[in-house]
């Protein structure tokens, strides 16, 4: 099934999110209570509400997205590229761009969205802060009302679950595994909040979740038994 579909019609994505605010001192009082507890199972007692708070990224309703990193394969006979852009800056802007590519270059009935541990993550994330900022969901985001075979929509941890579900892969990991370089060279999923508000690096921040967006994309190369992606295959724009 997975060897049928057309890779020019799949987009894949990765996201990068920080807590909305730098500091837990910066929520108000109403919003530093529904913190307590969201997390309160998640904390337990090793750690306080604000102790806990540089994880809140995680969270649609307490993080913000700071990077949408997207790539796509165009096909030449048999040569292929892979080109690989993100959205970043203001989170409302970047959800807009977004959502414009999704409304114009990837709004066929066949166009399917890929992401690592999407379904559970980057497509529910996506949607819900869309929905605060008060942005219709494209159709591709909008899951009301369709079937399960009818979601436009492909995980690669899913994929690698063969039915089973009772363990996570980890992006790294699966990536170690099949033989693909790590896109784990420099700084991981926790690193992002401080590189974001202390180091004030996006771009660092950006050629991470690039980098991701490429693993997800070989992963699924590997998936179909095909070769992998060299360096001169790969074009940022």
């Amino acid at each position: 099934m997975l060897k049928r579909l057309n890779l020019e019609h799949i987009l894949f994505l990765d996201i990068e999110t920080v807590p909305q605010h730098a500091n837990y001192n910066d929520l108000d009082d109403t919003t530093k209570a529904l913190w307590e507890g969201k997390t309160k199972y998640q904390r337990k007692d090793d750690f306080t509400p604000e102790e806990f708070y540089d994880r809140a990224g995680i969270w649609a309703e307490f993080g913000t997205i700071v990077c949408i990193s997207v790539g796509y394969f165009k096909m030449q006979g048999d040569l292929r590229k892979f080109r690989v852009t993100t959205f970043h800056g203001e989170e409302e802007t970047l959800l807009k761009e977004f959502k414009t590519l999704l409304q114009t270059h990837f709004n066929k009935t066949q166009h399917v969205l890929c992401a690592h541990n999407g379904k559970e993550f980057d497509f529910p994330y996506i949607a819900r802060r869309m929905i605060i900022h008060g942005i219709d969901l494209p159709f591709k985001l909008n899951l009301f009302g369709k079937k399960p075979w009818e979601v436009p929509h492909l995980d690669t941890l899913e994929l690698w679950k063969f039915g089973d579900y009772k363990t996570f892969t980890s992006l790294k990991l699966m990536a170690h595994v099949l033989g693909i370089p790590s896109p784990k060279d420099d700084i991981d999923g926790s690193e992002v909040r401080d590189v974001f508000y202390e180091e004030n690096d996006i771009d660092r921040i950006i050629t991470y979740c690039e980098k991701d967006t490429i693993t997800v994309a070989q992963i699924i190369l590997r998936l179909r038994n095909e070769d992998l992606l060299i360096d001169d295959e790969i074009l940022s724009v």
